[in-house]
């Protein structure tokens, strides 16, 4: 991987301290930072020049002579090349800068290196998210662009296409005018794509696709076969289940697909590199250790393990052996809680301190693995495993203690608990609240959060598909509560409230991280230690419960040298 030589030219503080974590995020990545430019040779592949004033000349004619790639970033091009030199050999024309918008990110006419991975952040086909992202920042209007520039990346201004990354070949310059404040200089798909961009323009040798191994073809198959097949960077090369009917489920979806019947066949395929277990909790942790021990790489489904020492010795396997451990939270990209942590983030609500999050409904539950605690971990670690993953990500202070009560009185057919309530105390003094009950009829609020300087209440909606059946009369089906987003209101303390909007879930997106992760070395936003906190919390739920509601302290995770 080559190694970075850096130029930072940069007055405002804010914006040189996010170019600073930047470094760090990209030598974590491969590419490495050969540390601050010096004089005479650099000994690195590649000089980035990140400055928002101008340069000496006599310092410009030193870059342009080094004999190495030279990345413009951020500001460079607009504010520290008065003499156009830079322009000049990057074969751009600039012209002014826009005012700070939403940057629509698209790929340019040479794009296709990333178009991919552009998409697979996104909606395909969508008609408001297909083929960009979005990124604030201004847009430094090209003029023009010489015939032998790449435009990897670019954005409109009305009709007309103005690169945002070039790459020009001749003369190896790249150009990279998005980073001109903090918050475009942040983690996110801007940086991701820049990565992107400097693979591209330093030759860096593209990743090998990752084989994908499905572990159990349940309800879930289709869900990670869709994914596997639809993320660049994916192949789905095999699927073990014991079931004939699940295999032939899974070929109707990828048609040719290799097949098992016995799990110890999948991870002896030599053409796995990745494992997904979709087993019953009961089994993840066995199976991820199996599959670690095999060389692969491992997904479990969540949660994590029934036990905290299980996931703890996952862990560790995988830190021996330099492989992936991870954990599907694929409720972390739930429409509602990305637009709660969103307004948590931005300050909404001032300090936040107290969370309700309630599922459920009054009906008998499912007869399958689920309702079975031998099976499942009992009901907290079924839907607890999304919601306190949700609660833990809004609230990342230390947990205190865990109080949880159950009741087990109507289903009495299925040994889960038909309503039970976890309070997670924080250490710096909020709470959190999880209710799920098969015995409401009446039900709370999906979300009801409190915070020193607002709130936010999360309203169930019911709705129905309405189609006409085969003799032409009405066919209604009405979706449960949990299966629609809720509707969010911002409650400010004034008395205003406020329809917060809900952003569209990233189609694929952990899938996508994963990726990402396993190709780029681009960190996930969701870990498996942050997973491993969520079946903490659990397990002392459990413990707190089977006492009558006595505080349960969680077991603290052993410090990354011990495991």
């Amino acid at each position: 991987m080559p190694d970075l030589a850096w130029l930072v030219r940069l007055d405002e503080p804010d914006l040189a301290a996010a170019v600073g974590r930047l470094r760090a995020r990209l030598d974590a990545v491969g590419l490495h930072d050969r540390g601050d430019l010096g004089p005479g040779a650099t000994g690195a592949d590649a000089v980035v020049v990140w400055a928002d004033h101008r340069l000496p000349e006599d310092l410009v004619e030193a870059l342009l002579a080094a004999g190495v790639p030279l990345v413009l970033g951020g500001p460079t091009l607009e504010c520290a090349d008065p003499g156009g030199e830079l322009a000049e050999a990057a074969g751009l024309v600039p012209g002014g800068p826009t005012a700070r918008h939403d940057v629509r990110v698209r790929p340019g006419r040479d794009g296709a290196p990333i178009a991919d991975r552009l998409l697979d952040h996104t909606h395909r086909g969508s008609a408001h998210f297909g083929d960009h992202v979005h990124v604030p920042d201004r847009v430094l209007r090209v003029d023009k662009a010489g015939d032998d520039v790449e435009v990897l990346l670019a954005a409109q201004i009305g009709l007309t296409e103005h690169p945002l990354a070039a790459w020009r070949p001749s003369t190896g310059v790249l150009t990279w005018t998005l980073g001109t404040h903090p918050g475009a200089v942040e983690p996110g798909s801007a940086i991701r794509l820049l990565v992107l961009a400097l693979r591209h323009a330093l030759a860096v040798p593209a990743p090998p696709v990752i084989r994908v191994g499905l572990l159990g073809y349940g309800a879930i198959g289709h869900e990670h076969s869709r994914a596997v097949q639809h993320v660049a960077g994916l192949e789905l090369a095999a699927v073990c289940d014991p079931a004939p009917e699940r295999l032939q489920a899974a070929r109707s979806h990828a048609p040719g697909v290799r097949c098992h019947t016995e799990g110890e066949q999948l991870l002896a395929n030599p053409e796995v590199d990745l494992v997904i277990v979709s087993t019953p909790p009961a089994g993840h942790a066995g199976w991820a250790m199996e599959a670690l021990r095999a060389g692969r790489h491992v997904l479990v489904e969540k949660p994590f393990a029934v036990h905290t020492d299980e996931a703890d010795a996952v862990l560790a396997e995988a830190d021996r052996r330099g492989l992936l451990a991870a954990v599907y939270q694929n409720r972390r990209f739930d429409p509602d809680h990305l637009a709660i942590r969103r307004a948590v983030r931005a300050g909404l609500l001032g300090e936040l301190f107290h969370v309700e999050a309630f599922i459920g409904g009054y009906g008998h539950p499912c007869n399958l693995w689920h309702s079975d605690a031998a099976s499942s971990g009992g009901v907290v670690y079924d839907w607890g495993a999304h919601v306190l993953d949700q609660l833990l990500d809004l609230i990342p202070d230390p947990v205190d203690q865990v109080v949880a009560t159950e009741q087990k009185r109507v289903w009495l057919d299925v040994t889960n608990a038909d309503h039970c309530r976890v309070t997670v105390r924080f250490a710096g003094g909020a709470e959190a609240t999880f209710v799920y009950s098969d015995l409401a009829a009446a039900l709370k609020p999906r979300w009801y959060v409190l915070g020193t300087r607002g709130a936010i209440v999360g309203h169930w909606r019911t709705e129905r598909v309405v189609a006409r059946n085969e003799i032409g009369t009405l066919s209604e089906d009405v979706l449960a509560p949990a299966d629609s987003p809720p509707v969010l209101d911002l409650h400010a303390a004034d008395g205003a409230v406020t329809r917060l909007a809900t952003p569209p879930a990233p189609r694929y997106g952990f899938h996508a991280e994963l990726a990402d992760q396993l190709q780029l070395g681009l960190p996930m936003s969701v870990t498996a230690e942050q997973s491993r906190r969520v079946l903490a919390v659990m397990e002392a739920a459990t413990v707190s419960a089977a006492s009558g509601g006595r505080p349960a302290e969680p077991r603290p995770a052993p410090s990354p040298g011990t495991r």
